[in-house]
C-alpha cells in the first residue's frame, strides 16, 4: 500500500489506510517502545575529565549535571527552576561531591555510566570483579530529592559534601564577559551562600535574598504605581539544599562521613525554594520535608518514580528507520536527538517557571573552555534571566503533538500570573484597555532594564524602549494565544481554558483592537510598528495581520458558553478590519512580504514566513500553498541552527526532502566541547541550547502529522525512503499510532474509536 506525498491526496490516502485494517499488525505498543528506547540510552565506558562531560537528569523542577572524575569522585551540580537571585539571575543551588575509599574510579579499571531513559535513572558501575561498586542516581519524580543508592562488593568508607563557590560577596562589573549573565543590569553584587552549622544531623546550605531588584525595575519603567498592588517575587526568596544519609555522621558543616566501612548506603539531597520570613523558617521547612519523605518507603518511591517515567514515554514516540546504509548513523542521531531533547524537556518542564532557552537548568562551569567564555562559574548563562518569547516558545510547540501537556503548564501559569501588570502597563503607557506582552520579559512581566533603557533621554516617552530591536515587537501575546488555543483544541481542557487561557487571550486581542487607528478604508493601520526584530520600521507587518486573523478565527470556534456574543462580534469585526496580507514581486513572481512598508533591517529572521509557522496561513491543505513555497524558497536568512525554524516551515509546506535534510542537520550537529549528545550550543544563546533541539523535534513531528481544526494531515512531509513507527496527539483528545515500512502502512490506530468514525465520515 504505497501513498502519495502530494498534499492534495492526503485525505484520500488517510481513507485508504483506514480501509486496509486487515493488513495491520497487532502489537503491544508500550512494552515494544520501551524496548526500542533502550537503544538510545547514553552509555559511557570511561569517566569524564570535568563538568563538560556531565550527564543531565531531573524531575521537572530539580536538575543535576552529574559526572565521575578520572581517578576521583562522583560530582553533580544541583539546580532548580525557581532559584532566582536578588538580581533575577537563575542560579545553581550548589555542587555535591561523593567520595569513596578505596575509589573504584581509577584509570584502567572497568567503568560504565548509563542513562536508563525508561526509568529516569543514571546507573554507574566501576571497579574490578570482587571490588565492584554500583551507584543508582535518580531525582524522585514525585518528591524534591536527589537520591544516590550505593552498593559495593567490598566494604568501603564514604563521604558526601557540598562544595560552594559563592563564598564571599563580590561584584560583577560592567563591560565584562560575565555581566551578560545578569543581562539587563549594569553591574551586580553576588551574595554569598550560608552554610548552616546548628544542625547535628544534616548538611544544610542556602542562598537568601535580603534585597531585590524588583522595585527599581518597576520604578525605572514608570510603573511605581504597581508596587503597592504587586508582590516582590525576589525579596526573601531562599533556595538551598539539605544532605542526609542514615549511614553517615556530620563531621564538618559541609560534610557527612561514614564512621565504619559499609557495603551499601544511600544519600538524599533535598532542594527547596520558598519566600520565608526568616532563614530559620526555611531551614525548618526543608528539614520537615526531608523527614516526611524519608518516612516513606524508598522502594515504593522508586517504583512510583519509574512508573512516572514509563508513563511519560508511553504518551508518544517517534522511531525512524532507513534501509539506506549510508544514512544509518544520521537516522540514529535523529532518533536519539529527539528522545534526549524530549527527556531534557521533561527533566526541567514541571517547575514553577518555564524552561529557560539559554541553558535550562543544566548550565555548568566553563573553567575548561578555551574560548572567551572560559573560567566562569556554573551560574553563568549568556542572556541571563529574562525570557525571550522568540526563544522560549520553541520547546512548547514540540509538546503539543507529543502529548506533554503537563510540561506546558508553567508557561501558561507565567503568562496568566503577569496579566495584571501587563494590563497596568497598557493603561499607564497608552491609556486604553487590554494587555500587550513583550519580547524580553522578566519573569514578573516587565522589560529587562537595559532594553527599556538605563540612560534614557529626558524627553523619551514612557512607552518607548531605548532598544530598537524590541520597541514594537509584541508578537508574544498573539503566538502564545494560538499555542494555548491549540492546546485546548487537542486536550479539551475546559478548566485551563477558562481560568488561564481566555483571560490572557481576550486581553491580548483587546489590546490589538484598541491600540491602532483605522485608515480611510476602515482597516487597522499598524503604524508605528515593526516586523519582528528584523525590520525596526514597518507599516502593516505581516505577522500582526496573519496572527490576529488566526487567533480570532480560533476563538470563534470555541463553545458559545465561553465566548460572549459581544466577543464574537469583536473577533468577526477585527478579521474584516485587517489590512490585506503584504505582498511583493521578485523576478516577476508574487511573494509574501514582511510588511506593506519596511526598512531598517537589523536581524536575520524572515517575518514573512510567520504566515507559514506559527500561523499556518499557507501550509499543507491550503489552496494557496504554492505562494508559501515560493516565498520560502526565496527567503533571505538560511542559517540552520539554534532558533532558526526553516525545517518546521518546510514541513508545513509539504517539502518532505528539504524538511528531512534541515531537521536531520540539527540532530546531527556537534556538541563541540560537551560529552552529552544534546548539549548543543551556544549557537545564538547558551549551552545546552533549548531552541536547537526543540526546533528539530517540532519539525520531525510536523513531517508526520499536522492538523487544522478537526482535519488531520498524516505524513504530509515524510521522505519516501524513511520508515517510521510513531504515536502522536491530535485535536479532540485523539491519538494516532502508525507504522510505515517500505512505503506501506502496516499499522494505524486512531483513539478513541468514535474519533476514527468522525475522520472516516469526513473523508468519504
Amino acid at each position: 500500500m504505497t501513498h502519495s506525498r502530494n498534499p492534495k491526496t492526503l485525505f484520500f490516502f488517510l481513507f485508504t489506510l483506514f480501509s486496509a485494517s486487515s493488513c495491520m499488525e497487532n502489537v503491544n505498543v508500550s512494552s515494544e517502545n520501551l524496548e526500542k528506547l533502550k537503544e538510545f540510552n547514553v552509555s559511557w565506558d570511561s569517566p569524564s575529565k570535568n563538568s563538560l562531560g556531565s550527564m543531565p537528569a531531573g524531575n521537572g523542577d530539580i536538575g543535576i549535571n552529574l559526572w565521575v572524575e578520572e581517578n576521583g569522585d562522583l560530582l553533580f551540580y544541583l539546580s532548580k527552576t525557581d532559584a532566582w537571585s536578588a538580581n533575577a539571575r537563575l542560579l545553581k543551588i550548589g555542587k555535591v561531591r561523593l567520595s569513596l575509599s578505596p575509589s573504584p574510579f581509577q584509570t584502567g579499571k572497568p567503568f560504565l555510566q548509563e542513562l536508563i531513559l525508561q526509568d529516569g535513572v543514571i546507573h554507574i558501575e566501576a571497579g574490578d570483579p570482587g571490588e565492584k561498586v554500583s551507584i543508582h542516581v535518580w531525582i524522585d519524580a514525585n518528591h524534591p530529592v536527589v537520591e544516590l543508592d550505593v552498593k559495593s562488593q567490598q566494604k568501603i568508607t564514604a563521604s558526601v559534601a557540598t562544595e560552594p563557590w559563592r563564598l564571599e560577596q563580590r561584584e560583577i562589573l560592567e563591560n565584562t564577559v560575565e555581566i551578560h549573565s545578569a543581562y539587563g543590569l549594569k553591574s551586580v553584587i553576588v551574595e554569598k551562600d550560608t552554610i548552616l552549622d546548628n544542625d547535628m544531623e544534616f548538611v544544610i546550605w542556602a542562598h537568601r535574598n535580603e534585597r531585590s531588584s524588583w522595585q527599581d525595575n518597576l520604578t525605572m519603567q514608570g510603573l511605581e504605581g504597581y508596587i503597592e498592588k504587586g508582590k516582590d517575587p525576589l525579596l526573601h526568596k531562599t533556595f538551598g539544599a539539605l544532605i542526609h544519609s542514615g549511614a553517615m555522621q556530620k563531621t564538618t558543616p559541609k560534610k557527612l562521613e561514614t564512621e565504619d566501612p559499609v557495603s551499601q548506603f544511600s544519600v538524599s539531597v533535598f532542594a527547596l525554594t520558598d519566600q520565608t520570613n526568616s532563614l530559620d523558617q526555611w531551614v525548618k521547612e526543608i528539614s520537615q520535608i526531608s523527614r516526611k519523605v524519608n518516612s516513606l518507603s524508598r522502594e515504593k518511591r522508586l517504583k512510583a518514580h519509574t512508573n512516572w517515567w514509563q508513563s511519560f514515554w508511553d504518551r508518544s514516540h517517534i522511531f525512524v528507520n532507513t534501509q539506506n546504509e549510508q544514512e544509518k548513523d544520521k537516522i540514529f542521531n535523529v532518533n536519539q536527538g529527539y528522545v534526549l531533547q524530549r527527556y531534557m524537556n521533561a527533566c526541567s518542564g514541571r517547575g514553577s517557571y518555564p524552561i529557560k532557552f539559554n541553558g535550562s537548568i543544566f548550565t555548568v562551569d566553563t573553567e575548561y573552555l578555551d574560548n572567551r567564555f572560559g573560567g566562569l562559574d556554573a551560574d553563568y548563562r549568556q542572556w541571563g534571566g529574562p525570557y525571550w518569547w522568540q526563544n522560549t516558545r520553541l520547546p512548547y510547540w514540540s509538546m503539543l503533538l507529543a502529548g506533554d501537556f503537563d510540561l506546558m503548564q508553567p508557561l501558561f501559569k507565567m503568562y496568566r500570573d503577569v496579566l495584571d501588570i501587563r494590563k497596568f502597563v497598557t493603561k499607564t503607557y497608552y491609556g486604553h484597555e487590554g494587555a500587550f506582552y513583550i519580547e524580553t520579559m522578566r519573569h514578573w512581566g516587565t522589560f529587562a532594564e537595559v532594553n527599556y533603557g538605563h540612560d534614557r533621554p529626558a524627553d523619551m516617552p514612557l512607552d518607548k524602549t531605548v532598544n530598537t530591536f524590541i520597541r514594537y515587537y509584541w508578537q508574544s501575546g498573539l503566538e502564545f494565544s494560538l499555542m494555548a488555543l491549540d492546546y485546548y483544541a487537542i486536550t479539551k481542557d475546559e478548566k485551563t481554558l477558562q481560568e488561564v487561557i481566555l483571560p490572557v487571550v481576550t486581553e491580548v486581542i483587546t489590546f490589538f483592537d484598541q491600540h491602532w487607528g483605522r485608515d480611510e478604508n476602515g482597516k487597522i493601520l499598524f503604524d508605528p510598528a515593526m516586523a519582528l526584530e528584523t525590520y525596526q520600521v514597518a507599516v502593516n507587518p505581516l505577522p500582526e495581520i496573519v496572527g490576529i486573523n488566526k487567533v480570532c478565527t480560533e476563538l470563534l470556534k470555541l463553545p458559545e458558553t465561553v465566548i460572549s456574543n459581544e466577543q464574537q462580534k469583536q473577533y468577526k469585526r477585527l478579521i474584516t478590519e485587517l489590512p490585506e496580507i503584504p505582498m511583493r514581486e521578485v523576478d516577476g513572481e508574487k511573494l509574501l512580504a514582511p510588511a506593506h512598508e519596511y526598512s531598517g533591517k537589523q536581524n536575520i529572521e524572515n517575518p514573512e514566513l510567520y504566515a507559514i509557522f506559527p500561523y499556518r496561513r499557507y501550509s499543507v491543505g491550503k489552496d494557496d500553498i504554492k505562494l508559501g513555497i515560493r516565498t520560502f524558497k526565496a527567503r533571505d536568512s538560511r542559517e540552520n541552527r539554534g532558533w532558526q525554524q526553516h525545517s518546521i516551515k518546510a514541513a508545513y509546506l509539504g517539502l518532505a526532502e528539504e524538511a528531512a535534510e534541515l531537521m536531520a542537520d540539527y540532530f546531527n550537529a556537534s556538541t563541540t566541547y560537551y560529552r552529552f549528545p544534546t548539549m548543543w550550543g551556544p549557537n545564538y544563546d547558551w549551552t545546552p541550547d533549548q531552541c536547537h533541539g526543540s526546533v528539530a523535534m517540532t519539525a520531525l513531528q510536523r513531517m508526520l502529522l499536522q492538523y487544522e481544526g478537526d482535519e488531520i494531515y498524516l505524513l504530509p512531509a515524510w521522505p519516501k525512503n524513511w520508515d517510521v513507527d510513531f504515536k502522536l496527539h491530535a485535536p479532540n483528545n485523539t491519538t494516532i499510532e502508525g507504522i510505515l515500512k517500505n512505503g506501506e502502512i502496516t499499522r494505524l490506530i486512531i483513539t478513541p474509536d468514535e474519533r476514527e468514525k468522525d475522520v472516516l465520515n469526513k473523508l468519504k
